[in-house]
């Protein structure tokens, strides 16, 4: 056999080929091949990537070496630069990381978040990322604070203006309370309170966040008061002390139209 290439066979005795490589004591498997020359030139690509010291992250990114696929390109580059065997395609940089989903998607994450995403693989779905986290799939935004139903630039923005970069100081989150959202009218923000139950249902438009997040709890209240026994999440509101918010609770009014629903 060719080097860096060893014979399989599937259940059904179906022949097939391996390739690995062994740099710095570590083996790496390549991946499965059709073809004895298949996988013998992704041998040859790997050894090129781990010796090559020209050969960069960069350059990889604007043209990816066919015969391998690009997530293990970067794998390799990123153990031959930095010491570290990840097995998604992360590299690290400085004070952050880059997960590529492909050469043309860069996500952006901070260093502290290394050892999630090490892990757990990234992967989009109609224009949604999520991960597998103990068989459960979450959404990356919800890692930081970002609602399921969260819109971009309504309920949180990207303060550099890429959305791909989830470094902490780079989200800001305009509404983290549960049913609220914000609402732009010429100059004015106002805060809309909506309780979702069989639709969305407006509960009201408020001044201040505050007071839509009181009226989503009182809608809650006022829905499990009516028969209604969802598993709602009401809002913690930690700046009011527990008189400012009974006060708050009992003047703040609900939507008739609401009350009529109930």
């Amino acid at each position: 056999m060719k080097k860096g290439v060893y014979i399989a066979k599937k259940k059904d005795q179906t022949v097939y080929y391996k390739a690995s490589i062994t740099f710095r004591n570590k083996h790496i498997s390549l991946g499965s091949y059709p073809t004895e020359d298949a996988a013998h030139h992704a041998y040859c690509i790997s050894e090129t990537l781990l010796y090559d010291t020209g050969i960069t992250a960069e350059s990889i990114i604007q043209s990816p070496k066919s015969g391998l696929p690009f997530p293990k390109q970067m794998i390799l580059l990123n153990f031959r630069d930095n010491g570290i065997y990840i097995p998604n395609a992360i590299y690290l940089r400085n004070g952050y990381f880059s997960y590529y989903l492909s050469p043309t998607e860069e996500l952006i994450f901070d260093i502290d978040d290394l050892f999630y995403y090490s892990n757990r693989k990234i992967m989009k779905r109609a224009g949604h990322l999520f991960v597998n986290d103990y068989g459960m799939q979450v959404t990356i935004q919800s890692r930081y604070g970002i609602k399921p139903y969260g819109v971009e630039g309504r309920d949180y923005v990207f303060i550099n203006g890429n959305n791909h970069d989830f470094r902490y100081s780079n989200i800001e989150i305009l509404c983290p309370y549960n049913g609220v959202i914000l609402k732009r009218k010429n100059d004015t923000i106002q805060y809309v309170a909506r309780l979702h139950i069989n639709g969305n249902y407006i509960i009201g438009t408020y001044d201040t966040i505050t007071e839509a997040a009181i009226a989503y709890n009182k809608a809650i209240d006022l829905a499990k008061s009516h028969g209604i026994h969802k598993n709602f999440t009401p809002n913690y509101i930690d700046e009011l002390s527990p008189r400012e918010y009974a006060d708050a609770y009992t003047r703040i009014k609900i939507s008739k139209k609401f009350m009529h629903y109930l």
